[in-house]
């Protein structure tokens, strides 16, 4: 049996990242992490260390020359006991989802708004990836 608990702000933003990028399922097959900050050490405040982006294909009839759009659906932030991701893009749904897989969730009061699930442990990592999932669904519906 594992007696080593992963709260390491640093590795369990590592470990989300790799769970974004890996999977193929639910939605997350248009999700990428970008502009990662590969030297970013965690702070109080919580350090900014990637984007969630969503990348919707555009239809035929669009006539911008790229063949995706891409969204910032949220950002991690470290720090040195948990990752926390501030979501952008279907807030509401993310927060409700996150509550549901009991992540400690509570929103922000910023313009434009948003929502901050705390990943405090390794083992919760599967379930942010749910909460990013029902997001994506969300922002999915809404094009």
């Amino acid at each position: 049996m594992v007696e080593d608990r992963i709260t390491d702000g640093t590795r369990i933003a590592q470990l989300l990242s790799s769970e974004l990028d890996g999977r193929e399922d639910g939605g997350l097959e248009r999700v990428a992490v970008t502009n990662a900050d590969r030297d970013v050490e965690p702070t109080a405040d919580g350090a900014r260390a990637y984007d969630v982006s969503l990348y919707r294909s555009r239809s035929e009839a669009d006539t911008d020359e790229s063949d995706e759009d891409e969204t910032r659906l949220a950002q991690v932030f470290v720090q040195e006991d948990r990752a926390r991701l501030e979501f952008t893009e279907g807030q509401d749904v993310a927060a409700e989802a996150a509550g549901d897989l009991e992540l400690r969730v509570r929103p922000k009061a910023t313009r434009p708004p948003r929502t901050l699930v705390f990943v405090e442990s390794g083992a919760e990592v599967k379930r942010a990836t749910d909460a990013v999932q029902e997001a994506v669904r969300s922002v999915a519906t809404t094009d």
